[in-house]
């Protein structure tokens, strides 16, 4: 492909126009008294080297990229809480200014690697100057700590070249699980916290 940089513009739009709405959905959220879902918003158009890398190695033609390759725009919402992943796909799904073509339950049926996110494709409309162009998008929902555990995992393999050794897969596969088990601990915690407010409140407007 001769001109990347007009072919990823829509791409970048895309992500662009997605970031400021559900940033938007973030600070309704704040400004309400409801517990607010996303932790922060994330964006990015895959570089040129990683499309490259991947297409050889899928065997998709450069021809094929808008339709075979779903993550060359890539928005990912951060949560505090696992439940809190629920409450934004649900958000996700009454949106109607773009389709969801798919969904994918990486928390329930996790990686072989250990990694878990919820992603969603969707397809969304940008505005060019020739017309309307549909981009596929990929959206990943993931808690604070799958974050965390996903971005050393890809630091990894971008060191060992995709061939992490055995004995590091291992450690991080029990790093995963770790990282689940604190999610939960946490979401039990929040629970807890919650319960007790309650009781504050309740004992409160009694003695009035």
């Amino acid at each position: 492909m001769s001109n990347w940089d007009s072919f990823l513009t829509p791409y970048k739009q895309a992500v662009e126009e997605l970031k400021i709405k559900l940033k938007g959905i973030r600070e309704q959220y704040q400004k309400s008294s409801k517990h607010t879902p996303i932790e922060f918003v994330t964006g990015r158009v895959k570089p040129v080297s990683s499309i490259l890398d991947k297409a050889k190695r899928k065997n998709i033609p450069l021809d094929c990229l808008e339709s075979e390759m779903q993550d060359l725009a890539g928005v990912r919402i951060v949560t505090q809480f696992v439940e809190d992943i629920s409450t934004v796909v649900a958000l996700i799904r009454t949106r109607t200014d773009f389709v969801i073509v798919e969904e994918r339950d990486y928390i329930i049926e996790k990686k072989e690697s250990g990694y878990r996110s919820y992603h969603m494709v969707l397809r969304y409309p940008v505005e060019t100057i020739t017309g309307r162009k549909m981009i596929l998008v990929e959206l990943q929902i993931r808690t604070l700590a799958m974050n965390f555990w996903a971005t050393i995992e890809h630091s990894l393999n971008y060191k060992y070249k995709g061939e992490i050794p055995v004995d590091v897969k291992h450690r991080l596969q029990r790093a995963a699980e770790a990282a689940f088990k604190l999610d939960e601990e946490m979401s039990q915690i929040r629970g807890e916290v919650r319960e007790a407010q309650q009781i504050i409140i309740r004992s409160q407007e009694q003695q009035h």
